[in-house]
């Protein structure tokens, strides 16, 4: 059941797209996400990170730049990967919160209202998972293994760790550092969210059907460096427990002993 949004705003929220050939699709996102975010918070940025793209879209963004002044655009001068544009995302967030979705428009950045609503005390990550993943039949059968495999693996706490809608705490990333930059930056995120003690909650969105371009990911070069980055988050962080580690090393040097008393 979808929580019904409860009015309430946050108190600011950098929201992001990672843009690889998006031109036809991204001036209209960061126009709809803006509507959003002025429903949900006084004080927001928007940030699209075009990742070296070679269609139209820095051009787009550039025309869209001066009707927009909450919209900066990071560009990547050589491509970075999925995983690359995320991580430069999130470094250049600066609110409290941050959201961020695709550029290529299989999401619709206005049911940021219902992220909004879950993000409650207590809550520090609102995941989407697809009511209907409107994919052609080969992705969706790919997809749904690669889910239910990785979920067994890693224990996820979530069901669809690869709906990138997502709306986070910035300061989980005060124990969280991303070093992937291919497609598997989903799962060392989510993991390394969990192993940090973070909760996690989600929340059914509507997954469209892409109206421009072809995926980046289903090539077999692509699929074959995730594969890789699946097997190598498996050893450092569920059978070497890295960010475990990691994570109870921060918090015990934020707890620093009393000072004794003289006399």
């Amino acid at each position: 059941m979808i929580d019904q949004p409860t009015g309430q705003k946050l108190s600011s929220v950098s929201a992001f797209f990672p843009c690889y050939n998006d031109a036809n699709t991204i001036a209209g996102l960061c126009q709809m996400v803006e509507a959003a975010l002025k429903r949900v918070t006084d004080d927001y940025e928007i940030i699209v990170i075009n990742d070296a793209s070679t269609d139209d879209s820095a051009a787009v963004l550039a025309a869209l730049q001066p009707g927009m002044p909450a919209l900066s655009i990071v560009t990547h001068q050589q491509n970075q990967g999925y995983g690359g544009a995320l991580q430069s995302g999130f470094r250049g967030a600066t609110k409290d919160y941050v959201f961020y979705t695709d550029g290529d428009g299989q999401y619709d950045p206005t049911e940021l209202d219902l992220l909004t609503a879950a993000m409650r005390p207590g809550v520090d990550v609102v995941n989407g998972y697809k009511i209907s993943r409107q994919d052609p039949w080969y992705r969706q059968i790919i997809g749904s293994l690669y889910q239910h495999v990785t979920r067994i693996l890693f224990s996820f706490p979530i069901h669809d760790v690869d709906c990138d809608f997502r709306l986070l705490r910035r300061s989980v990333f005060n124990y969280v550092t991303l070093e992937s930059n291919d497609g598997a930056i989903c799962i060392e995120l989510i993991r390394k969210l969990s192993d940090s003690g973070f909760r996690l909650v989600e929340l059914p969105v509507h997954h469209y059907a892409r109206a421009y371009g072809t995926s980046q990911f289903f090539k077999p070069a692509r699929i074959s460096r995730a594969l890789r980055g699946v097997a190598r988050w498996y050893v450092r962080l569920v059978l070497l427990g890295e960010q475990k580690r990691r994570a109870r090393s921060l918090r015990s040097a934020e707890v620093k002993p009393a000072t004794p008393r003289s006399g």
